[in-house]
């Protein structure tokens, strides 16, 4: 198994983030599908504030660059899924230029 911690924060506007929470209680289901398709096993969200902590576990061949973004591939909800989160996020200011959830630094294990 491979671990991924990512961050980025949510829009700092009225209602946002408990609309962000609802739509995360109920996650459509191509999108849990094609997470899981390419090798996500698990994959939990936390938030303080504004920011959220994605703490993300994969199949040993899972490659980030490569297949993270093959979830968009895989249904066209998975598409206008990514589009409507994208509306309520934003990269935080460590990220990288381009990067939109930036990947954390892993600095222990237990």
């Amino acid at each position: 198994m491979k671990h991924f911690g990512l961050t980025l924060n949510l829009k700092n506007a009225p209602g946002l983030i408990e609309a962000y929470k609802a739509y995360h209680r109920d996650a459509w289901p191509e999108v849990v599908a094609a997470l899981k398709a390419v090798g996500i096993t698990r994959m939990d969200i936390y938030l303080l504030g504004r920011q959220l902590f994605m703490a993300m576990e994969t199949v040993d061949a899972f490659d980030i660059e490569r297949d993270f973004p093959r979830y968009l591939e895989q249904h066209p909800r998975c598409r206008e899924w990514d589009a409507l989160m994208r509306a309520f996020q934003e990269p935080v200011a460590a990220a990288q230029p381009g990067e939109w959830w930036a990947r954390m630094e892993p600095v222990f294990e237990l």
